[in-house]
């Protein structure tokens, strides 16, 4: 599924929703190394981007989101609309991303272009 077929609006411009899939999700519960967090403790002494974190986050929210992605084709999606992330702290230093939205199979309306 293109990354343009996958949207936080309602609906998804240029085309008509012909089926709604239902809801689909990916899961990941992630936790900080040792090493990840003590190398992040002495980048919080200079200051500024952490990016051992911002790696972490990146890599986690990106892994939700191609499961997501993958339950929606599962489904037989060609698209999905109404995509959020949620985060909880499920225990000290561990972590659950979940990226959620609505699987739907949707069709381009006359004249519009595919880019």
């Amino acid at each position: 599924m293109k990354a343009s077929m996958v949207t936080m609006a309602m609906t998804l411009d240029g085309y008509s929703i012909d089926a709604t899939l239902g809801i689909v999700r990916g899961i990941i519960v992630r936790s900080r190394s040792v090493f990840g967090t003590i190398g992040a403790g002495l980048q919080t002494i200079i200051g500024g981007n952490i990016t051992l974190m911002t790696d972490l986050c990146e890599r986690t929210r990106a892994d939700a989101f191609a499961q997501m992605i993958a339950h929606a084709e599962a489904l037989g999606a060609n698209a999905v609309i109404c995509v959020r992330y949620d985060a909880t702290e499920l225990m000290k230093g561990v972590t659950e991303v979940l990226c959620y939205g609505t699987a739907v199979h949707v069709s381009p309306l006359p004249g519009h272009v595919d880019r």
